[in-house]
C-alpha cells in the first residue's frame, strides 16, 4: 500500500502534501526517451520564432488563442471573432467571457515582461499574474472551505491545503524546486512543478490559469523558448479527462510517471502545432505581400504595412498611424485599397471600420 493510500483523504485539506523533490523515481527510461524528443521538438519552435524578424506578430496572434483555450478549460467560453474584433475595437461591448480570456492574454504578455526584466519566477509573480486574470486584489487563500468537485457529480474530489501559512510554505519549497540547480531535465521538472501548484491551489479562484502561465513562464525561464508562444492549453482541452485522472493518479498512489509522460506529450504535440502554425503565418505574409506587389501601386503596400496587417487578424486605420506608416489620410486610402482587391474585409463595430485579414484569421481558426 503506498503511503499516499494511508494519508490522502479527499475530503480533508491535503496539508500532508509532499515536498519537493519527488521521492518516486521521476527519470524512468520512458520518461527520459519522452525528455528527449520533446526537448528537440520544443529547441525546433525557439529556433523557428527566433527567425521571424517581427516576433510581436506571433504574440499577439498565437497569445490570444492560448488565452481563450486555456479560459475554455474554465468553462470561460468565447468566440474568436468575439475575442479578435474586442482587441481592436475601442467598445464598451465586451461581453464578460471575452474580456476575461483577454485578461489572460494580459496576465501571461505582463508575466513574460517581468520575467524579461528580472529573471524570478516567486509567489509575488504568481499573485499578480492571477490579480490580472480575476482583476481583483486577492492574494493566498486565507479562507477555510476550498474544495476541487466532479464537475459532473458534484463529487468532492480533492480538498488542497488550507491555511496562508501553510500554503506560503509549500510555495517558498516550490520556488526553490524551481531555482534548485540539478541534472533533472527541465521538461520533467516542468510536469513536476505544474502538478505542485495545482496541488497547492493557492488561489480562491484562477489557479488553473495561472498554473498554465506559470509553465509557459517557466520554459521562457530555462532559455527553452524565446516568446511565450506555446499553445499547451489545446492538448489539454482534447484529453481534458486525462489531465484530471492523472494529476488524481500523483496525489493519490505516487503514480508520476503517466503524468509526466502526458506533459512531456502535450510539450511535443503542442510544439510541433506551433511551429506548423507559425511557418503557414510566415508564408501567408509573404505570399501577402507578393500578391499586393503585383495588384497595387509601389506607394501603397510595404513590407511593415503588410506586417501591420498580422498584427492581429483585425486592424484599422489608427494602427498603422500609430506604427508611423502612413499619415491618417493616407491609412484609410490604402485600407481601402487592400479590401478591393481582397485581402481585406471591412467590417463596421460601433463607429469604427475594422479591416479583417480574413486568411489570417481563418489560419488561427484551425
Amino acid at each position: 500500500m503506498a503511503i499516499q493510500d494511508m494519508v490522502f483523504d479527499p475530503l480533508k485539506p491535503y496539508n500532508n502534501l509532499p515536498p519537493l523533490p519527488p521521492k518516486a523515481d521521476i527519470e524512468t527510461k520512458a520518461i527520459l526517451r519522452k525528455a528527449i524528443t520533446a526537448g528537440r521538438t520544443l529547441a525546433e519552435l525557439k529556433g523557428l520564432g527566433d527567425t521571424i524578424p517581427n516576433q510581436s506578430i506571433l504574440v499577439n496572434s498565437l497569445i490570444l488563442q492560448e488565452a481563450k483555450a486555456s479560459s475554455e478549460i474554465e468553462n470561460v467560453i468565447t468566440t474568436n471573432d468575439a475575442l479578435f474584433r474586442a482587441f481592436t475595437a475601442q467598445t464598451s461591448q465586451v461581453d464578460p467571457a471575452t474580456k476575461e480570456v483577454l485578461r489572460y492574454r494580459q496576465a501571461l504578455w505582463e508575466g513574460f515582461d517581468t520575467l524579461r526584466q528580472r529573471q524570478v519566477l516567486t509567489t509575488n509573480l504568481f499573485v499578480k499574474v492571477v490579480q490580472t486574470i480575476k482583476q481583483n486584489k486577492a492574494g493566498i487563500r486565507n479562507t477555510p472551505g476550498t474544495t476541487i468537485a466532479n464537475a459532473a457529480t458534484g463529487e468532492v474530489i480533492y480538498t488542497p491545503p488550507e491555511g496562508e501559512t501553510i500554503i506560503r510554505d509549500k510555495l517558498k519549497n516550490l520556488e526553490s524546486y524551481i531555482y534548485e540547480e540539478d541534472d533533472i531535465d527541465p521538461l520533467i521538472k516542468l510536469a513536476i512543478i505544474h502538478y505542485q501548484f495545482e496541488s497547492i491551489h493557492p488561489f480562491s479562484d484562477g489557479n488553473g490559469r495561472t498554473g498554465r502561465i506559470l509553465s509557459i513562464l517557466f520554459l521562457v525561464f530555462r532559455d527553452l523558448l524565446g516568446l511565450p508562444v506555446l499553445y499547451l492549453s489545446r492538448y489539454i482541452i482534447d484529453k481534458k479527462n486525462d489531465y484530471y485522472r492523472l494529476l488524481r493518479k500523483v496525489t493519490e498512489y505516487e503514480e508520476w510517471e503517466p503524468w509526466i509522460l502526458y506533459v512531456l506529450d502535450a510539450i511535443e504535440e503542442t510544439a510541433l502545432y506551433t511551429r506548423k502554425k507559425i511557418i503557414h503565418i510566415r508564408d501567408l505574409m509573404v505570399e501577402t505581400l507578393q500578391f499586393a506587389r503585383q495588384k497595387l501601386p509601389e506607394r501603397v503596400y510595404s513590407k511593415e504595412l503588410i506586417e501591420q496587417l498580422f498584427y492581429q487578424p483585425y486592424t484599422k486605420g489608427r494602427f498603422l498611424v500609430d506604427a508611423g506608416l502612413v499619415k491618417r489620410q493616407a491609412a484609410a486610402e490604402y485600407l481601402k485599397k487592400l479590401e478591393g482587391i481582397g485581402v481585406l474585409s471591412m467590417h463596421k463595430v460601433g463607429r469604427e471600420n475594422l479591416y479583417l485579414n480574413t486568411k489570417l484569421y481563418e489560419l488561427l481558426a484551425q
